[in-house]
């Protein structure tokens, strides 16, 4: 007996080839989706909809046998700074490690400099480009990162632009502070004031005007080490901010077990982990975020621990790492193929890595990421023959639309 369906869904999303990216990650073939006020309200085969959604006065899409699956999630992106370097990659390709770029000033700093003579309108502008590219391939929600002001008004600058861009583009956007991603000159040799500094002042201040979704922080030999963490993730639970880290990228100092211990959104990169770290990070619920686009960027060869991962069964998730140094790319699908090829992911592993594992690692397990009543209505359409096409293409974009919140945003429900 079909169970009733609230009287205020408005439409019938039909005839589609579904991938819910739930925890079976179950495919409905012939599958409907009825969503009411921007939100799934019943999901099933079709045929077997509830007896409310034969209303003729019902505003329904024939989908016409395409395949649909969550909007995408970008669960880690710099997508906002100024400038490029461009010319420190041309040095890399020379032989120069990122580590000697960045103790001789360059790398992050670079950016930095950019980002501060940069308007906020010139780095709303220059981001939303790279938006628009990831929106054009189904990403409807993503995570932006501060870090490149490394000022108090810088930072807030930074914050705030990306506040903007979720105002203007029909994306949900959650903020990461990361101040802590490396010491500015300001504070040259002094790594442990300017931790107090972002803890004691910075972070109270930002976090009051509503800019801070998350704090983050670079744990690494070239940034900062886990008793700096260790503060600066004190003082962000204190305020009841979740909490994420970039552990493990080019050594490993411990910071993964730390911020699992302190029941991290996310640890980032994790080339250096190993199986202790993916024990820690299955056992605290906190989603290992895999970024092939920086291992390819940087030349690495030292890969994630995808086997231990994968036996502790901690959650997995993929991101571009969109940033002007190690990962200049603004492509969730050809993360997702790097993902397959270079650390060996199935294709299912990297769909379910930019939909589900992807909206816990940003705190949105319970509203995004799958296709199940009562989470919002984000999903995107593909000319795909079949559902491993995701993570197979690169350079070629299958995505036909995008609907966010019930609403078509992008594209044409028209083959």
């Amino acid at each position: 007996m079909p169970k009733s369906l609230n009287s205020d869904a408005v439409s019938l999303w039909h005839n589609a080839r579904i991938a819910t990216c739930d925890a079976r990650m179950r495919v409905i073939e012939n599958g409907s989706i009825a969503v009411r006020n921007g939100h799934i309200d019943w999901i099933g085969v079709a045929g077997e909809e509830p007896n409310e959604l034969s209303r003729a006065d019902l505003e329904r899409h024939d989908l016409k046998g395409v395949w649909l699956t969550p909007g995408l999630i970008d669960c880690h992106t710099h997508l906002v700074f100024a400038g490029t370097r461009a010319r420190e990659y041309a040095e890399r390709l020379r032989g120069a490690s990122y580590a000697e770029i960045a103790a001789r000033g360059g790398g992050i700093l670079t950016t930095m400099r950019a980002t501060r003579q940069a308007s906020l309108e010139e780095l709303v502008n220059g981001a939303a480009a790279r938006l628009t590219a990831l929106m054009a391939e189904g990403v409807t929600t993503i995570e932006i990162k501060s870090g490149y002001g490394l000022t108090l008004a810088d930072e807030a600058k930074m914050l705030r632009a990306a506040r903007q861009l979720g105002e203007r583009f029909p994306v949900t956007v959650k903020t990461t502070f990361l101040a802590a991603h490396t010491l500015p000159p300001e504070f040259a040799s002094r790594a442990d004031e300017y931790i107090d500094t972002i803890a004691r002042e910075w972070l109270p201040a930002l976090h009051a005007e509503g800019l801070i979704d998350a704090v983050d922080i670079f744990c690494e030999r070239i940034a900062f080490d886990v008793r700096q963490a260790e503060r600066l993730f004190d003082a962000a639970l204190a305020l009841r901010i979740p909490i994420k880290m970039h552990a493990e990228q080019l050594s490993n100092i411990g910071g993964t077990r730390l911020a699992a211990g302190r029941g991290a959104l996310s640890c980032d990169h994790l080339e250096y982990a190993g199986a202790a770290e993916a024990q820690a990070l299955a056992e605290a619920g906190t989603v290992a975020v895999l970024l092939p686009v920086a291992f390819y960027g940087l030349a690495d060869t030292h890969r994630p621990p995808i086997a231990a991962l994968r036996a502790a069964k901690a959650a997995i998730a993929i991101a571009t790492d969109c940033n002007p140094g190690s990962a200049p790319g603004a492509s969730l699908q050809l993360a997702m193929s790097m993902a397959t090829r270079l650390f060996q992911l199935t294709q299912e592993e990297a769909l379910a890595g930019v939909t589900r594992h992807a909206a816990r690692a940003l705190g949105l397990a319970g509203e995004r990421g799958m296709l199940v009543p009562g989470l919002a209505a984000d999903f995107a359409l593909w000319d795909i023959e079949s559902i491993e096409e995701l993570g197979y293409w690169s350079g070629f974009n299958p995505c036909r639309a995008v609907v966010r919140a019930g609403e078509l945003v992008r594209g044409s429900l028209r083959g």
